[in-house]
């Protein structure tokens, strides 16, 4: 099986479940370091990491600090605030950190259907 030259990462949990939270953010900082390209996806409750502020308010025991790792992918991948998960929480386009875009589901499957592209859910 040839090997991924990109990730899309989905995120759909928030802090009502830490260890997937932490999980999809370690997967996916340890796939940069590997060298493969990432996506990032904010939906469902997890949509609420795309303000500022709200990284820095989680915590789980043995797990690298999840500002940090949002502050890498940030720099490194692409991050996406899904569009209808954003609306239902009334956050607007401007009120997420900078870096961050607003996208929707037609952009997810273009993203997850690529060629040499590996997609995980959390």
């Amino acid at each position: 099986m040839a090997r991924a030259s990109r990730l899309v990462v989905k995120l759909a949990s928030g802090i009502e479940d830490p260890e997937r939270v932490a999980q999809a953010f370690s997967v996916a900082t340890t796939a940069l370091a590997s060298g493969i390209e990432v996506s990032f996806w904010l939906t469902g409750e997890a949509s609420w990491f795309a303000i500022a502020g709200k990284a820095e308010e989680f915590s789980l025991p043995h797990s690298a600090p999840l500002h940090e790792l949002l502050a890498s992918l940030l720099l490194n991948a692409t991050v996406t605030l899904c569009t209808q998960c954003a609306v239902r929480r009334d956050i607007k386009d401007g009120d997420q950190i900078s870096g961050i875009r607003i996208a929707g589901a037609a952009s997810f499957v273009e993203e997850i259907t690529a060629e040499a592209t590996q997609a995980l859910v959390y």
